[in-house]
């Protein structure tokens, strides 16, 4: 029998190659025309630790990771404790031999990865005997896996050609011991390649690539997981004339830095997470204040403090709303998969340069690791936006009125006090209170400027919606799906332009009897946020530091959606 979805995890202690097997499967199998996702959680040590990785390859559209695994590789003990549970009926353990022995009875089979891989001549090659024992279970063909090793390891070094036999002979190895199993999994079904030019990449990348579509030129930062490789990209790739990148001593530089580049013209930018926004604030408030352009992508982690810093989780909303003292309200673009992480880098920008000040890309940690297959974006159809330049002479107001200004760049006609202080129309510091009057609805009204963005909407008739945010949107996207086909009469909302929300979108949503929203934090915050906007909504929440699992999740809304009926009934 075809399968059609296969899910297969990869767990023991760090650094015994669980992430480096589940995205060299997922890259095979994208390579052909399969749809990949893949999920990686790990303890915050650099090393050891229990770690695991999940690739999904399916020949439709991956909306989710997975609830249930085909196929669990078990490192030690300690993994096939955790994981075994999770495995589907029918499902295998795949379990490394030698290193314990699992409960007598079970659908498993053992292998001596190390011994497999010695026999190559290249003892690194474990992860490949692994993957050629999934290839059997699953009947994908071998020169799939094949293809992927000459391409991934012909670097031009002397010993390409070795590499590539040793690892051709492990995923050998590892398909001949599967077969000795007596196990399979039925055959995956021949791929169903996507329309258009595929890419493999991951949140953080497709950020980055965002950033540069965009225009980005000046980068500062500071390292702090789940954020880093943000700034590791920058300094690999935003290279050459006009070009700045910088890391920091700490996220209180970082900001004070990007408000300098944004001030002098530039398009500038950092990433940070929950902690390093806290230490953020008050330069961002510095540039509502001033109306300087600038980007802080800010990757969620569990929290607060330190927290759960290799973990994902929603619950720095509030903080990036108002991540400053006294009344600031900022714009925030969240997006909910990896392709939406390299518009919303785009977006982010744009939103910066029209209304003249700090936007927030809110990311997460389950976007920034997960490798996906998206389409390649058409550069030449952005829609690439730059601030609204003074070109008068001298005498200029920069702050006058109450609607945008153009901006004066240092060195060009037009200068003005970027002050953080409350300041007349030329920046000068003044205590009036009429002036702060001007300036507060000033600063305010330009976010009309971006409140007319796109949003999703489905079955818009229905009295009950659900209306996901962030990384949660592809598990709710999934149990809304399974809720219809089910023959519930529910509603779909979804968009990541968080704040401003979209003024139809918003108006829409006042008019519903209940919007349900899933989001992984305790408090609720996007319901919390859209009640004070007169929205009758409810969270459905989780913090376990993992996203949602579908079936858990449409179990859920499905209770909340009976509670509302029955007390519709009661009033």
């Amino acid at each position: 029998m075809q399968k059609n979805d296969f899910v297969v995890r990869f767990a023991g202690e760090g650094g015994q190659g669980m992430v480096t097997s589940s995205e060299g499967l997922a890259q095979a199998a994208s390579s052909v025309g399969y749809n990949v996702q893949t999920f990686v959680t790990f303890p915050s040590q650099i090393m050891g630790g229990p770690t695991w990785a999940q690739a999904r390859i399916s020949t439709s559209p991956v909306l989710s990771s997975g609830d249930s695994l085909d196929v669990l590789v078990a490192f030690n003990e300690e993994a096939y404790l955790a994981h075994r549970d999770e495995v589907s009926d029918g499902g295998v353990i795949i379990f490394n031999e030698g290193a314990f022995e699992p409960e007598a009875g079970g659908n498993s089979f053992g292998m001596r990865f190390s011994e497999l891989a010695k026999q190559t001549g290249n003892a690194r090659a474990e992860n490949m005997i692994v993957l050629g024992a999934l290839a059997y279970l699953v009947g994908m063909p071998m020169q799939i896996l094949e293809d992927f090793v000459r391409e991934r390891f012909t670097r031009g070094r002397a010993n390409d050609e070795e590499i590539i036999s040793s690892n051709i002979q492990a995923l050998g190895l590892g398909h001949e011991e599967a077969e000795k199993s007596g196990f399979t999994l039925g055959e995956l079904a021949p791929p169903q390649r996507p329309e258009g030019e595929q890419i493999l990449i991951n949140g953080n990348e497709a950020v980055s690539v965002g950033a540069v579509a965009a225009g980005v030129n000046f980068y500062v930062g500071y390292p702090i997981s789940p954020a880093t490789s943000i700034l590791l990209w920058m300094e690999r790739n935003l290279t050459g004339e006009g070009k700045f990148v910088y890391q920091a001593s700490s996220e209180i530089e970082a900001i004070n830095a990007v408000f300098g580049g944004g001030y002098a013209g530039r398009k500038a930018m950092s990433a940070t997470a929950g902690p390093g926004l806290s230490l953020m604030g008050e330069g961002l408030g510095l540039a509502w204040m001033a109306e300087v352009p600038l980007v802080i992508v800010n990757v969620q982690r569990g929290g607060p403090s330190t927290g759960l810093p290799t973990k994902t989780e929603q619950s720095d909303l509030l903080m990036a709303m108002t991540p400053g003292h006294g009344d600031i309200s900022m714009p925030i673009i969240a997006p909910g998969t990896v392709e939406e992480c390299f518009y919303g880098a785009v977006m982010a920008f744009n939103w910066a340069e029209r209304y003249q000040g700090p936007v927030i890309l809110l990311s997460e940690h389950m976007l920034s690791e997960r490798k996906q297959n998206i389409p390649k974006p058409d550069l030449s159809k952005l829609k690439i936006e730059d601030r609204l330049l003074y070109t008068g002479s001298n005498g200029y107001n920069r702050y006058d009125g109450w609607e945008l200004s153009p901006m004066s760049v240092p060195g060009s006609p037009g200068s003005y006090i970027a002050n953080g202080s409350e300041h007349d129309g030329m920046g000068d510091t003044t205590h009036l209170g009429e002036r702060h009057i001007q300036m507060t609805e000033r600063r305010f009204s330009k976010l009309k400027l971006l409140e007319n963005e796109s949003y999703e909407r489905e079955n818009t008739d229905a009295s009950i919606v659900i209306m996901p945010w962030g990384g949660s949107k592809g598990p709710a996207s999934a149990a809304y799906e399974q809720l219809q086909a089910d023959g519930a009469d529910l509603g779909w909302y979804y968009t990541m332009f968080l704040n401003p929300l979209p003024k139809k979108m918003l108006e829409e949503l006042k008019q519903k009897a209940l919007v349900i929203v899933p989001e992984l934090n305790y408090l609720g915050q996007l319901s919390g946020i859209l009640r004070s906007q007169g929205v009758k909504a409810v969270s459905i929440t989780q913090y376990t530091g993992l996203p949602f699992k579908v079936a858990d999740l449409a179990g859920r809304i499905s209770d909340r959606v009976a509670e509302e009926e029955r007390e519709g009934v009661t009033v």
